[in-house]
């Protein structure tokens, strides 16, 4: 019998099944398999009754349904399981055809497995792929990369399934060659992570600072999302406060205030650590999770460690004053968010130079525009800066992103002042605010911090009144030889 379909898909969990039926409405056949094969029978039974998916029930009965090239797509949990797969699909298939990870690897092990199907002939592709349950359904972000000459072969399928923006413009492109479609999905997560910790500590302080009702801050952030911070996670933040629990009380003050993570944010601080790349504030929404974990520590904590009582209440009291003080939170929300971009975007440059990869930034920004978790209007912005300067080398440098931080400047030091005096946790606002004092300084005081580098360990410095490159040592004491260390790393 002649193959019939024109891509298969590994993988039943929510995820996976919401993409087989999105590529079904587009008017692609295909083949559904389940390392628990019961779940095939039961998908097809259920979710995709009346479709033209098809079952499989052993990898070699999935193969054989393909039409060449053949295409193979997993969406398994990241690590073991996706080298286990590729293990067992590699017997099975021929030189030109294409193996393709959908779930949240590793870029570094993307780029490994790249190189493992192309000695063998066959392409390989590691693609990102964001917007949750609902995004995988009606339209995803796909951020596909690895061996260049597979993206023939899927880009139709992958750019009909995908969100549109712009009049119909895919939120898909080609990201680059190994395992750059993954590292810019881990990117992607790690800017998620700082949106979202910036959202919260928006949060936290008209609740425990304004004492404002679940109610009140759902109407704030409706109206929030109407203008510039109009996104995805302001969307859910509204209507999460405005979700009740059975007993008509707020369902988001009776849950466990604990958060977990996957790892890909972890993943991304981790990187920018080799590269030198400060991206403080995902790293200050990592380490937020991580401080969120020590409940039981917390809550001893809290009995016997004392600060200043956090209620505003000369704000809160007066209807204009507290107006105000919400409008000072959404410029200082808006302002750190440019900053976490410009973070991740400075990342991906390093990244781009460190790996050899030719990253189209502005078309990153119109992938992120629509389908995924950190999509915003925002990122209309961005990509036009990237269209206007393909080279700029800070987000923060582009003519319309810095006169809305000069906007925004007044207000969002008032916050975080106002957060420090009042003993209210901001970590991510205020790392913003530092990363952006820091990068606005034409001097900083790492003069000192060289000076005594090399006092106690011959580290090296250069000097003002000699040229970049030359490197000089001190006997400090009198006592030390003139010997030195190797010189330092930036």
């Amino acid at each position: 019998m002649e193959p019939t379909a024109d891509i298969a898909l590994i993988g039943l969990a929510v995820m996976g099944q919401n993409l087989i039926l999105n590529m079904n409405d587009h008017g692609y056949t295909v083949v559904a398999y389940n390392r628990t094969t019961a779940k095939v029978d039961e998908f097809l039974a259920k979710e995709a009754k009346g479709t033209n998916v098809v079952g499989a029930h052993s990898i070699e009965e999935m193969v054989a349904k393909l039409k060449r090239p053949r295409r193979v797509m997993m969406l398994v949990k990241a690590g073991k399981p996706v080298d286990e797969f590729i293990e067992q699909i590699i017997p099975h298939l021929e030189a030109g055809d294409i193996i393709i990870d959908g779930g949240n690897s590793l870029f570094d092990d993307t780029a490994r497995r790249v190189k493992l199907c192309e000695s063998k002939g066959l392409l390989y592709i590691g693609t990102g792929v964001s917007g949750g349950e609902e995004g995988a359904r009606r339209g995803p972000s796909i951020m596909p990369g690895g061996s260049p000459a597979a993206w023939p072969h899927v880009k139709e399928i992958f750019q009909a399934v995908s969100a549109k923006v712009d009049g119909g413009a895919p939120c898909c492109d080609w990201v680059g060659e190994g395992g750059a479609g993954h590292y810019v999905k881990m990117v992607h997560n790690g800017i998620e992570y700082g949106d979202m910790q910036l959202i919260c500590e928006a949060y936290n302080i008209m609740k425990n600072g304004l004492g404002m009702s679940a109610d009140e801050m759902h109407e704030v952030f409706a109206d929030w999302n109407k203008g510039d911070l109009d996104s995805y996670l302001i969307e859910i933040s509204r209507d999460i406060l405005a979700k009740k629990d059975e007993d008509g009380s707020p369902l988001v003050d009776k849950i466990l205030d604990t958060a977990g993570q996957k790892g890909t944010g972890k993943w991304t601080v981790i990187n920018s650590q080799e590269l030198g790349i400060p991206i403080t504030l995902m790293a200050e929404a990592v380490y937020s999770r991580c401080v969120s974990a020590l409940k039981d520590e917390r809550v001893k904590a809290a009995r016997k460690l004392k600060g200043p009582n956090p209620m505003l209440h000369s704000i809160a009291k007066s209807p204009e004053k507290k107006k105000a003080f919400i409008e000072d939170i959404r410029l200082a929300l808006y302002a750190s968010k440019i900053v976490s971009y410009a973070q991740g975007y400075m990342l991906m440059r390093s990244a781009a130079a460190e790996y050899k990869w030719n990253l189209n930034y502005g078309g990153i920004a119109l992938m992120w525009r629509g389908g995924c978790i950190i999509r915003s209007r925002f990122l209309g912005k961005i990509k036009e800066a990237y269209d206007n300067n393909p080279k700029l080398s800070n987000l923060l440098l582009d003519d319309f992103f810095r006169g809305e931080i000069k906007k925004s400047q007044k207000g969002w030091r008032n916050v975080v002042a106002t957060a420090a005096k009042k003993g209210i946790p901001v970590p991510a606002f205020s790392t913003a605010l530092a990363f952006f004092d820091q990068y606005r300084s034409a001097v900083l005081p790492a003069n000192l911090l060289q000076a005594q580098r090399d006092y106690f360990g011959a580290h090296t410095y250069e000097r003002t009144d000699k040229p970049r490159g030359e490197f000089f040592h001190t006997n400090w004491t009198g006592r030390g030889g003139d010997v030195s260390s190797s010189t330092y790393t930036v």
